[in-house]
């Protein structure tokens, strides 16, 4: 019961009080992968808490609805809590404390459902949408990809079997050979990091519980994040000033940005502006900000670990004294 108790005491902390220090941590992109890998920290220890957590109470009130002899792990209160588990205080207390329980694992079964139909949902999209651009479009052999016969600029990438680089004819005629490359490179670079199975777990988490910053913030954060970790990967393939010209070249033809096909991933999609300006940064300017988003990941991820850390003695020390 204590395990279940702490799990739950710290999924609540983390999703108030972590997003605040994880904007810090992505502050202008300074070290994107690291503020990714604190973002999913974060998020997937929140909702792994979350689970066990239920678990736990479940498994514990289901132990001693039967169990005359109940392992009194924590002080009084959680001992209170055991003994109307089990009946002491009357059928009212205990039928009250299992319809909460029953409310606590429907809530639980629904939220689980609503997430998995949203993947799946994104899953039969992407692939829906892969499939019929590769039927509606010609593969370019010399640049795999395939090319739509249209004139509204579209340059993004999709999953599905096999994945897809899609650009249209427009985009072709704007770009030149070199930032045409480092547009393709973008968009390989989010297949090969499997990008859209991040992005589509975060806006499923965002969806599900729309009132908790942690999940609704850290998707429109993920998402940006992962835009900069691709334009890194084409940096280091083409330089900086072409991946820049290349984005510029597209906000240039691309009159909504902010829009594309549902379950893609496109180079001027998201955050266009700051990524341009993260990538024109002086070396002194940038380094400083990574300096700050390093102090912002300790303090973020420290906490966090020696949370979990606590957590996990406490469990430790639950099935000794058991």
């Amino acid at each position: 019961m204590s395990v279940a108790v702490c799990l739950l005491l710290y999924g609540f902390a983390v999703a108030v009080l972590a997003p605040r220090m994880l904007v810090r941590i992505g502050y202008q992109g300074a070290a994107p992968r690291l503020a990714l890998v604190s973002w999913m920290t974060a998020i997937a220890s929140t909702v792994a808490g979350w689970l066990v957590a239920v678990v736990l109470l479940l498994v514990d009130l289901i132990t001693h609805r039967w169990s005359d002899t109940p392992q009194r792990f924590l002080d009084t209160c959680v001992t209170h809590f055991h003994d109307a588990a089990v009946g002491r205080y009357g059928a009212p207390a205990q039928i009250g404390l299992l319809l909460l329980s029953g409310l606590t694992t429907a809530a639980a079964v629904v939220l689980i459902t609503r997430i998995g139909s949203s993947l799946l949902q994104a899953r039969r999209t992407t692939f829906e949408h892969a499939r019929m651009a590769r039927l509606a479009g010609r593969h370019h052999r010399g640049l795999d990809a395939v090319v739509l016969d249209v004139d509204e600029p579209a340059a993004y990438c999709v999953a599905g079997k096999p994945d897809t680089v899609v650009v249209s004819r427009s985009v072709l005629d704007a770009l030149d050979e070199r930032h045409l490359a480092a547009v393709l490179a973008h968009e390989r670079a989010h297949l090969s990091g499997r990008h859209h199975l991040i992005l589509a777990v975060t806006r499923a988490l965002a969806t599900a519980l729309p009132r908790v910053t942690l999940f609704t913030l850290g998707a429109r954060e993920v998402a940006l994040l992962l835009e900069m970790v691709a334009d890194d990967s084409a940096a280091r393939i083409h330089g900086r000033d072409t991946v820049v010209a290349a984005l510029l070249a597209l906000g240039g033809i691309t009159t909504d940005p902010t829009t594309g096909p549902v379950g893609t991933l496109g180079a001027a999609q998201v955050g266009l502006t700051a990524r341009i300006e993260r990538l024109t940064a002086p070396a002194t300017t940038a380094a400083r900000t990574r300096v700050q988003a390093a102090l912002a990941a300790a303090a973020t991820l420290v906490p966090l670990s020696s949370v979990a850390a606590a957590a996990a003695g406490i469990a430790l020390c639950a099935s000794v004294s058991a």
